[in-house]
């Protein structure tokens, strides 16, 4: 599942880049007032205005989904691999060791 949400997610930041990068500015259209062929695009002089830019909007709210569930995604991950480094039996309080306790004078002499 991460990773068809990651793929989707790669292309639509390239299809973004693209559209972005193939609509005129602003000053474009004072271009075409003055006879350069800016004017003549395939999809009219007006159209190609609201379509890109609705296709812009749709990708730019693709993109911020995919974004949000990569980030929950990714949260999720994070927490589950805390919760598995966690110690699965409670350690012994200082004081409750099975350990025997050893003094020097129990000890065999040294020879």
């Amino acid at each position: 599942m991460y990773q068809f949400i990651l793929i989707i997610h790669v292309l639509t930041v390239a299809c973004l880049i693209i559209l972005v990068l193939v609509q005129q500015g602003k000053g474009a259209a004072m271009g075409a007032a003055f006879g350069s062929g800016a004017s003549q695009t395939v999809f009219g002089s007006r159209g190609t205005g609201s379509f890109l830019m609705r296709v812009t909007v749709g990708f730019a709210l693709l993109f911020f989904t995919t974004s949000i569930v990569l980030n929950y995604l990714a949260s999720k991950a994070v927490r589950q691999s805390q919760q598995v480094n966690l110690p699965a039996t409670p350690l012994p309080v200082q004081g409750t060791s099975t350990v025997p306790v050893v003094s020097p004078s129990s000890l065999p002499p040294v020879k």
